[in-house]
């Protein structure tokens, strides 16, 4: 029964991914935006799509909106809901019939795509590990750890930014909130890249069998770790939700494994691509990196408007659970709405001159790109705090830090951020 049903899907998906193809020969700038690979500038095609109104229905059955109002009353909006990408099309990740009950997917099973009561459930289990007071404690180690990567490259003429400085500190920073060893960092940021990439869709039998051995992978570790730590007294994260069973909070066990499995990926993921873009944009315009080097407290005003131009998470998918009318727009109930987060932080209805990058900009931290309502990021707080320090530390060390060549970027849909970035020590 399950060869015939990914069989049937398979087939509608080979015959959706035709109809995108030929559609996106055309212009079709929808098309272009689903296509199997990523548009290197998909901002142009954001706004295309938002000058065709709040919501476009567009033939291959998806409403998509790029206007910020629209986009941030959806988010908050609790009649819509999420679900995983397996269930928008693409191909299942599970081998096994068991393997959606003894594995875990991170991106498939916590609280991104989970609704209430059990996204509820899960989010007081996490949230008392990322409050403010909790995260302020960690700052100074931030910057310990980016002068140590600094010193790493400090005798180097040329480096990457990415390998060597954007993805070692926050790596390290959550190696260290998780207590996990230090010879577990590689496999970290193959599960990571692995995962992040099925927010796309798996595409193809190769990239399946990727996801499940990552799945398998992370699973078997995680369930050792929680194991471990249950009884314990530690104050890491692993250990405060293994023993998060107060209240009848205390979830199935797959629920905890692909909780700890999302905080670690998410956890990296994300400030990585943040910690990049902002150093790319603050090399593209010397000026602001002496305002930088003058008063180092300009960090969060770039790091917010990063987000805006450039947001990690590209676009979120949204269900009604009932008939709804969005800007004088039907959704009938389970219709799929795209949720452009990306176009939206654009809207020159909201931020004038949206391409232009501007840390002085008054309302840059109105962006969306940590999403709004329920599913507002719980891990905000902490990518901030490390993009700031590690960006305050870096180009403070290097101040005349330039770029070595072109900057490549990850040739995912959703997730956007930059793979190499070669850098120059003038």
């Amino acid at each position: 029964m399950k060869l015939l049903t990914e069989l049937r899907l398979g087939a509608t998906t080979l015959a959706m991914r035709s109809m995108v193809r030929g559609l996106a020969l055309t212009g079709d700038p929808v098309a272009k935006v689903l296509a199997r690979r990523a548009a290197e500038d998909p901002y142009p095609l954001y706004e295309r799509i938002r000058a065709r109104g709040a919501i476009l229905r567009h033939p291959i059955g998806l409403h998509l909106t790029a206007d910020y109002p629209t986009c941030r009353s959806v988010l908050r909006d609790d009649d819509f809901y999420v679900e995983p990408a397996v269930k928008h099309g693409g191909i299942a990740w599970a081998v096994q019939d068991d393997d959606e009950y003894t594995l875990a997917h991170p991106m498939e099973q916590s609280l991104l795509v989970l609704n209430p009561p059990g996204h509820t459930r899960l989010r007081k289990i996490a949230a008392p590990c990322f409050t403010p007071k909790t995260l302020g404690e960690y700052t100074p180690r931030v910057e310990a750890l980016a002068e140590e990567f600094c010193d790493r490259v400090a005798d180097r003429a040329e480096f990457d930014l990415v390998s060597e400085f954007a993805s070692r500190v926050p790596i390290e920073v959550v190696r260290e909130l998780f207590d996990i060893p230090d010879a577990d960092r590689a496999q970290f940021l193959r599960w990571g890249s692995v995962l992040a990439g099925t927010l796309d869709g798996i595409r193809t039998l190769t990239e399946r069998r990727a996801v499940h051995r990552a799945v398998s992978e992370m699973t078997a570790f995680l369930d050792e770790k929680i194991a471990e730590r249950r009884h314990g007294s530690g104050t890491d994260v692993i250990s405060r939700i293994a023993r998060a069973d107060g209240n009848g909070l205390r979830s199935n066990g797959r629920d905890l494994v692909a909780l700890v499995g999302l905080l670690l990926v998410a956890g990296f993921e994300t400030t990585i691509n943040i910690l990049s873009e902002a150093s790319v944009r603050l090399m593209r315009d010397p000026a602001l990196v002496s305002a930088l080097a003058d008063d180092p407290g300009l960090a969060p005003a770039v790091v917010e408007e990063t987000l805006r131009i450039e947001p990690p998470v590209q676009f979120s998918l949204r269900k009604p659970g009932r008939p709804v009318v969005v800007d004088g727009h039907p959704l009938p109930k389970d219709a799929m709405l795209v949720v452009l987060i990306a176009g939206a932080n654009r809207d020159p209805s909201v931020f004038p001159d949206p391409a232009r990058f501007d840390p002085l900009r008054p309302n840059s931290r109105d962006h969306l790109a940590f999403s709004a309502g329920i599913h507002y990021c719980i891990g905000a707080g902490l990518a901030r705090l490390e993009a700031e320090a590690a960006l305050r530390t870096l180009f403070r060390r290097f101040p005349r830090l330039t770029l070595a060549g072109a900057v490549r970027y990850k040739r995912t849909r959703n997730i956007r951020g930059c793979a190499e970035v070669p850098v120059r020590r003038a």
